[in-house]
């Protein structure tokens, strides 16, 4: 999942809301497991999940607090939020919220968590340290991102096939965004000090999905990625989903990389 500007992105989201819930048993429910296994959440624990899209770690969250403890689920996309209200239907505990949670007021949380979603930040850094004032004193900050090198390849296809489809040649290169460069383990544990936290860790979550012609698309049509179908003339888009599927097949690729770095710490 790649983050575009935070308007184009938000717009892709509210595209992509049924397609992100049907890749999310391949991709954003592993994900997410593995993240709140790193949280050890506790019965009765207060819990902010940000950038939480349909739930993938909000609702696993929701279940282990249980119906004494809370957990607030925030995503700007409004499609994200109704889809999760409906999934989560069975959790009183967990309260999806339609906002932006970089001007989120509540603290006090036992465990501050993001599967994904602090790249998309407009300023990671500033982002990322406000979601940390969020715990409380000695609570802990769960917060995940792609490793160097993941989903990487399924951008790439994409482009090539969009080129093929429309005849009109991928940007020019670009400056590295920030997430870029500290996907790395020793890098991101400097990082997230860094931002406040203490006893740092970086767990790497090693995950190839494998690529089936529907996976393969759906990484595409629910993720970040749907952001430059956004911008593919209707009557080209079967063509791009057919060259990207080629491509993929071309080229052997099997199994995609999306391998997660986890970081975790306590606030000060």
């Amino acid at each position: 999942m790649r983050c575009a500007g935070r308007t184009e992105l938000r717009g892709a989201f509210d595209a992509a809301a049924a397609d992100f819930t049907a890749l999310g048993r391949h991709l954003w429910e592993p994900i997410g497991a593995v993240a709140v296994s790193m949280a050890c959440l506790q019965p009765g624990e207060r819990v902010l999940d940000a950038c939480c899209g349909t739930g993938a770690s909000a609702i696993p969250a929701a279940r282990l607090v249980g119906r004494r403890g809370l957990v607030d689920a925030v995503d700007l996309s409004e499609p994200m939020i109704g889809e999760l209200w409906w999934l989560s239907k069975d959790l009183p505990q967990l309260r999806a919220h339609r906002a932006d949670v970089t001007s989120w007021t509540a603290g006090g949380y036992d465990v501050v968590q993001s599967a994904l979603g602090i790249s998309c930040f407009p300023d990671m850094a500033a982002g990322t340290e406000h979601l940390i004032s969020l715990a409380r004193p000695g609570g802990r900050a769960v917060l995940t991102i792609w490793r160097d090198g993941a989903m990487l390849a399924a951008g790439r296809h994409l482009r090539r096939a969009i080129t093929e489809a429309t005849g009109v040649p991928p940007p020019q290169s670009r400056e590295p965004r920030p997430v870029e460069r500290i996907n790395q383990v020793d890098s991101y544990v400097a990082w997230l000090r860094e931002r406040g936290l203490v006893d740092v860790e970086v767990a790497v979550n090693r995950l190839a999905l494998t690529m089936t012609p529907e996976v393969a698309w759906l990484v595409i049509a629910g993720s970040g990625f749907r952001g430059a179908l956004a911008k593919v003339p209707a009557h080209a888009l079967d063509a791009v989903r057919e060259f990207y599927l080629a491509s993929l097949r071309d080229e052997g690729m099997a199994e995609l990389d999306a391998t997660t770095l986890i970081g975790s710490g306590r606030r000060c």
